[in-house]
């Protein structure tokens, strides 16, 4: 029988929980430390281990004292973060001026202790470097020991530390901060100290002042240029989340073809991008790379090609390496113990809210001090009257513990003005030092007017704020160290300016292999031979001219079409068999290349004649196409078979040829335009019966020393029988079968 107990059920030995219960009990307080007491930081800027670090540091008079070891500070620490000594000084580093993390560092420190902007540049251990707070600390131990905070009890009791540090500026905007928690996360940009409060002060006067006006935009310890989004900046203002867009930045050595780059973005290291540029240089778009990041700062040094222009390789290096990063803003902070994710006006409320809180205490507290110090002056204003009473009083009380009682009996005051007038030492029972001290009552009844004035007014409350940013800017300020760009200053590069250009000649053989030879490689080949190496009974039937940037046409025997970035395709030597156009294009493996043409912008004709002595002319225009296609159908008409082909950038002469007997010179206008790619074409040469058309070519490639004597003067026509010297010059009785 199953038995139920505390809604789980028994069976057979084993406990059948409710799931939402196990969660409320046993991960809930674990997600819930994670958050209020880990990954978040609070309105004063810091996470509690931070807090805990820096406060513990204050109390062992690092403040104004000489550096430490880093261990002792951590075994110090230990008092309040009982975590492990790692985390602590892991914590620790990234504190320090050394580390170079954070734009204003609460630590000085000594010795090694890595670069927040480096993956593999390790700290030293903690028994070899040294630490002591920075002077900009004192902003945030301001008033401490006067109430300003609450204070708890540390884990075991026996010591107390602060809830919050009570901050004299909004060091949550100054201080980057990243943490990940449960189910929530938070990732605060670091912005410029100066602008923080010029921005506070310019808020406390007018809560609608335009934030942008004044906080420009988040500056990043590590520089770099950000790339200014006014819709995103205005997002990330208002909503607390958002994206950024940062750039690293170079220089460029002419003398030396060397490119340095000596700011990245703060979201990644030094190595993430060296890492990615290596690729490039195995494509041998660069030279060399080397890391030269020393004590001086970081430095990535790039060796490029003379003919390279180092700006274009930049703009590639930007868009294809972490060299331009994106940092994602999630304002998420703990106010009151509660995670709430804030824009700027939103996250300035609270921290006056705190900070006025702050003052506020502080000023009670001094207020306290000084009525407590009033009033005892009071007392002793009553023994001025009689001195020698007093000192009769003293001397004729037999008992001590009857002295105060008979104090305040015989002058009517209380016990603590008793208690201060009997602990006067018997030297200064004089006339003149009881005035010098009861003067001051005067100064202080003054003086607790004031601090009651501050009480009681928030305006006061808020000039002591604003007088503080004034002075923290003024003396902590310090120059944006991120600049800030904008979109239409970014030069946009296109990924052809990445291609090299220079001339190539294309070689098409029979046996459908393709060679595509650069002019110094061909020139360099033809003074010491001429001959290609070609596959056995192979030849080479079309030599095209062209260029590495230029985009080319492959037309096929089965009337399908090619396209093809000349860059995409391997060069070789005239001693190599070259490539096979079926393996460099996925062909059927009994397709072949008839022709190559250069797309030269889609401007011009295709000229295309079919054995029935039909001619169709296509514009180049009907192979552009909108999206990168690699392959068209129905190139042109397959009706008949192809005898030639030819691409005509304007109207021209053109030669075609019946068998081997007859030619026609004929102007290329005189073939009407066709719009569909797959047309017969119209009738051009008149053939008689079991005769066909056999060559296409340009005037120039016919030779022959009266051309004029072929020229036909109307379509379609019979053309003229050629002449025998004619025959032998142009080679017409060695029949060439493209197919």
């Amino acid at each position: 029988m199953a038995k139920k107990k505390d809604n789980n059920t028994v069976v057979n030995n084993f406990i059948e929980q409710n799931i939402t219960e196990t969660l409320e009990l046993n991960y809930m307080p674990y997600a819930m430390s994670v958050i209020v007491s880990r990954a978040i930081p609070e309105i004063d800027g810091f996470k509690p281990a931070h807090r805990k670090l820096l406060y513990t540091m204050y109390k062992m008079g690092l403040l104004n004292g000489s550096r430490t070891k880093s261990t002792n500070v951590v075994g110090q620490t230990m008092k309040l973060n009982p975590h492990g000594d790692a985390t602590i000084y892991e914590t620790m580093v990234r504190l320090t001026r050394g580390n170079d993390a954070l734009i204003h560092p609460f630590i000085d420190s000594k010795g090694n202790f890595g670069k927040a902007y480096s993956r593999d540049m390790a700290y030293a251990a903690s028994r070899y470097t040294e630490v002591k707070l920075d002077t900009f600390c004192n902003e945030l131990f301001k008033g401490i020991d006067k109430n300003t905070v609450d204070f708890i009890d540390n884990y075991d009791g026996k010591m107390k530390e602060p809830v919050l540090f009570p901050t004299t500026f909004p060091n949550i905007l100054v201080t980057p901060n990243q943490g990940i928690a449960v189910s929530m996360a938070s990732s605060i940009c670091s912005f410029n100290l100066k602008e923080v409060c010029d921005t506070t002060i310019h808020y406390i006067k007018n809560k609608k002042t335009d934030i942008k006006k004044y906080l420009k935009a988040p500056d990043f310890t590590t520089g770099g240029e950000l790339i200014y989004n006014e819709e995103e900046i205005d997002k990330i203002y208002k909503t607390g989340r958002g994206s950024l867009k940062v750039r690293g930045r170079y220089r460029f050595d002419k003398k030396n073809s060397l490119i340095e780059i000596y700011e990245i973005p703060y979201s990644t290291n030094i190595e993430s991008i060296i890492e990615k540029i290596i690729s490039l240089v195995k494509q041998n778009k660069i030279k060399e790379i080397r890391n030269e990041t020393d004590l001086k700062g970081l430095k990535i040094a790039i060796d490029i090609k003379r003919t390279a222009d180092p700006d274009k390789l930049m703009s590639k290096l930007y868009s294809m390496t972490p060299l331009e990063d994106s940092f994602s803003c999630n304002f998420n902070i703990l106010v009151n113990g509660r995670p709430k994710t804030l824009g700027i006006d939103g996250i300035l409320d609270e921290w006056l809210a705190f900070r006025t809180e702050c003052i506020k205490r502080q000023t009670e507290y001094d207020f306290d001090k000084k009525w407590d110090r009033h009033h005892l002056l009071i007392g002793l204003q009553e023994i001025i009257l009689d001195i020698d009473k007093a000192i009769k009083i003293i001397r004729e009380t037999e008992d001590d513990s009857m002295v105060i009682p008979n104090l305040m009996k015989g002058f009517n005051i209380d016990e603590l003005q008793a208690e201060y007038v009997a602990e006067i030492k018997l030297r200064n029972l004089n006339k003149e030092y009881l005035l010098k001290q009861t003067n001051a009552i005067k100064d202080l009844e003054k003086e607790m007017s004031e601090l009651q004035d501050i009480l009681s007014c928030e305006a006061l409350i808020n000039d002591i704020i604003i007088e503080e940013l004034k002075q923290i800017s003024k003396k902590y300020g310090k120059p944006r160290k991120t600049d800030i760009i904008y979109p239409e200053e970014i030069v946009t590069v296109s990924e052809d300016d990445f291609i090299e250009e220079y001339p190539i000649t294309l070689f098409l053989t029979k046996e459908n292999y393709f060679k595509k030879i650069t002019q110094v490689s061909l020139q360099a080949s033809m003074r010491v031979s001429a001959e290609h190496k070609l596959k056995e009974n192979d030849e080479i039937i079309q030599a095209l001219e062209s260029n590495n940037k230029n985009e080319l046409l492959m037309f096929s025997d089965r009337q399908n079409v090619y396209k093809v970035k000349a860059y995409d395709l391997p060069e070789c030597k005239t001693s190599s068999m070259g490539e096979y156009l079926n393996n460099l294009l996925g062909m059927e493996s009994d397709e072949k290349i008839v022709y190559m043409a250069n797309a030269n912008d889609y401007k011009g004709y295709m000229l295309f004649a079919f054995e029935n002595g039909k001619v169709a002319k296509i514009e180049m225009s009907a192979y552009a196409t909108k999206v990168n296609r690699k392959k068209l159908i129905n190139a042109y008409s397959g009706k008949f078979p192809l005898i030639g082909a030819l691409y005509l950038e304007e109207e021209g002469d053109i030669v075609l040829v019946r068998d081997t007997d007859k030619a026609m010179l004929i102007n290329s206008s005189f073939v009407p335009l066709k719009q569909t790619k797959s047309s017969g074409g119209v009738q051009i040469y008149t053939l008689k019966k079991n005769s066909k058309m056999t060559r296409l070519m340009l005037k120039d490639e016919f030779i022959s020393e009266d051309i004029e004597y072929y020229r036909c003067t109307k379509a379609p026509a019979t053309g003229h029988f050629i002449n025998e010297e004619d025959k032998e010059k142009n080679n017409f009785p060695r029949q060439i079968n493209l197919f």
